[in-house]
C-alpha cells in the first residue's frame, strides 16, 4: 500500500493560488491513480481531482477551470494547482491512492495539510 505525505498549504487571500504536493512514501505511486480530496469541520470528505497513470484527468464541478491536477512520476509527487482561491475553498487537503476511478478512494490518507483562504 502506498503511503502519502501532504505539504504546501497555507494561508491565502481570496483570487490567491497554492500547490499543495502529494508525495509517495514507501512505494512509488507506479500505475496508480491518485486523487485530491478536502474535508471541513462537521462535513464528510468531498472529492476535488483525479489522475490517472497516463495523465488522464477528471475534476469535480465546483473546481473545473480553477484546480489542476499533475503528477511528476520521476519525483514520485502529484500536486494540485489551485488558482482563483474563495473562501469556501478553506479546508484539510489530502490525497490518496484510488481503488476505483475515478473518485473512489483506498483509504490510505496522509496528514493533510491546510488550507485557509481569507476574504
Amino acid at each position: 500500500q502506498v503511503h502519502v505525505v501532504e505539504s504546501g498549504g497555507g494561508l491565502v487571500q481570496a483570487g490567491g493560488s497554492l500547490r499543495p504536493s502529494c508525495a509517495a512514501s514507501g512505494r512509488t505511486f507506479g500505475s496508480s491513480a491518485v486523487g485530491w480530496f478536502r474535508q471541513t469541520p462537521g462535513k464528510e470528505r468531498e472529492f476535488l481531482a483525479a489522475i490517472n497513470w497516463a495523465g488522464g484527468t477528471f475534476y469535480t464541478n465546483s473546481v473545473k477551470g480553477r484546480f489542476t491536477i499533475s503528477r511528476d512520476d520521476f519525483k514520485n509527487t502529484v500536486y494540485l494547482q489551485m488558482d482563483s482561491l474563495k473562501p469556501d475553498d478553506t479546508a484539510a487537503y489530502y490525497c490518496t491512492t484510488l481503488a476505483k476511478w475515478p473518485n473512489t478512494p483506498t483509504g490510505s490518507w496522509g496528514q493533510g495539510t491546510q488550507v485557509t483562504v481569507s476574504s
